[in-house]
């Protein structure tokens, strides 16, 4: 140990590296500025995390929802960005009637369909292969107009593994240091759907749906419809370019924002039982399904909510 002449001891040199370890505490605000929270009259709100995830008690949605019920479940999404509603074991039938409160269903050629077209059906049987899972996104980003959210139920839970995780990333922009947001606000990002379904479909599957689908440009920062929080909209499934920047240069910051989602401090992770239903704001979220139970079998349903242009 170097004393020096102030008495204080002296450390070597350590360089951290640029970008290092140590982020610090973080600015975790659940919802916007000025933003007034009123309590909910007509259900319980039980908090999973710190800005992203409540559990919903008290609302049955095998049974109509009136409208003040729906403008105060709309709320709490924008809010809480994903709600979770316990033991709801509903038909399909009725996971849609749950959905068309928010608006048109739309379906997803790419995925094996349940009951019904507006039903998508995840059924992995414990053979361990490629499936949906292990990777953070948003839903749909590839279209025109990517999905407001969705509505999803487990109809088979393994007994342990299978959960879900949800980042806000509202939170995530938030975060970001003032130099990143200067370089990204106003830019866009090529989306497709190729990079994202290339694993599990080859070119004879992909190639006839590239004119239903062809590659689209979203903000890498949109604005969110309702709240009006800037949100960061680029993930790893979809997004391939950041428009007008070298590919080298692109793909260096892509990397580091979809980093964002994995950060701790933004998420919430949610344990399924059988019947469980999550509803999710895909306009402020990403999320990924852990791959962790071969050989158990997991068996879920998504209703997908269409939703509007990016902006």
């Amino acid at each position: 140990m170097t004393v020096v002449e102030s008495g204080l001891p002296t450390l070597r040199e350590a360089r951290v590296p640029e970008g290092g370890m140590y982020e610090g505490r973080r600015m975790l605000r659940r919802v916007p500025e000025g933003w007034q929270e009123r309590p909910y009259r007509r259900f319980e709100i039980v908090p999973l995390g710190r800005t992203i995830g409540a559990e919903v008690r008290g609302t049955d949605l095998s049974r109509p929802l009136g409208p003040a019920l729906r403008e105060e479940l709309n709320r709490a999404l924008l809010e809480w960005k994903v709600l979770f509603f316990r033991g709801q074991h509903l038909t399909s039938a009725q996971q849609r009637d749950v959905a068309r409160h928010w608006g048109e269903l739309e379906t997803n050629p790419l995925l094996a369909r349940g009951s019904s077209q507006d039903v998508v059906r995840f059924d992995k049987s414990g053979i361990a292969a490629p499936t949906f899972e292990n990777v953070w996104h948003a839903d749909v980003t590839f279209r025109e107009r990517p999905a407001l959210g969705a509505v999803l139920q487990l109809r088979e839970v393994p007994p342990i593994g299978g959960d879900t995780l949800w980042a806000d990333m509202a939170a995530a922009y938030d975060n970001l240091p003032q130099e990143v947001k200067d370089r990204i606000d106003g830019a866009t990002a090529v989306h497709d759907f190729i990079p994202g379904f290339a694993r599990f479909y080859g070119p004879e599957r992909l190639a006839p749906l590239q004119d239903d689908f062809p590659p689209v440009e979203h903000p890498v920062v949109r604005t969110h419809p309702e709240t009006g929080r800037r949100t960061l909209f680029v993930n790893a499934s979809f997004t391939t370019r950041i428009t007008g920047m070298q590919r080298e240069e692109s793909d260096r910051l892509l990397r580091y924002l979809w980093q964002q989602a994995h950060v701790p401090e933004y998420q919430v992770r949610f344990r399924w039982q059988p019947g469980d239903v999550a509803f999710w704001d895909n306009r402020a979220t990403q999320h990924y399904a852990v791959d962790d139970y071969v050989p158990h079998r997991r068996v879920a349903e998504r209703v997908a909510i269409a939703g509007d242009r990016p902006f």
